[in-house]
């Protein structure tokens, strides 16, 4: 799947990721920070990936770890910071929900620190039941050290 909007691409093809990219971004983030890239590079082959670029230059990304049946949840979402503030990461997350791999699914979850108001504009809401939901959250997973 490809979306066009100007000089900006966004595709699923696994091919185009600059990892590389994805790994300087996510290894500085505040939800990924550390994150080795080999556990990166399996995160990938195992999501539904949409990265965004300028000409062929990649500046962002966005994942969906999905059954592809029932369920997704919406993963390391960015856009680089020389690009923000033209509505590339609305567009970026409206391409990946419009991929047909995520029609008809029961439910889609993310978690966010500072994007509330982004992610309501694509439908998301509050939890309808917060006291439903159970985590195992490994916070310092990619901590380096002792």
């Amino acid at each position: 799947m490809e979306w066009k909007r100007e000089d900006f691409l966004v595709t699923d093809r696994p091919q185009d990721l600059d990892i590389g990219i994805i790994h300087g971004y996510l290894h500085e983030s505040y939800w990924a920070r550390g994150i080795p890239r080999a556990t990166l590079e399996k995160a990938l082959a195992n999501s539904l990936c949409c990265g965004l670029y300028h000409d062929t230059r990649q500046i962002g990304f966005a994942r969906a770890v999905t059954d592809r049946a029932t369920f997704a949840y919406l993963a390391d979402v960015f856009v680089l910071e020389a690009f923000r503030g033209q509505g590339l990461g609305k567009w970026l997350v409206s391409c990946l929900l419009a991929h047909p791999e995520l029609q008809g699914l029961r439910r889609l979850l993310l978690v966010t620190a500072d994007a509330h108001e982004l992610y309501r504009q694509q439908g998301f809401k509050d939890l309808q039941a917060p006291q439903r939901f159970m985590e195992i959250h490994a916070a310092d997973i990619y901590r380096i050290g002792p």
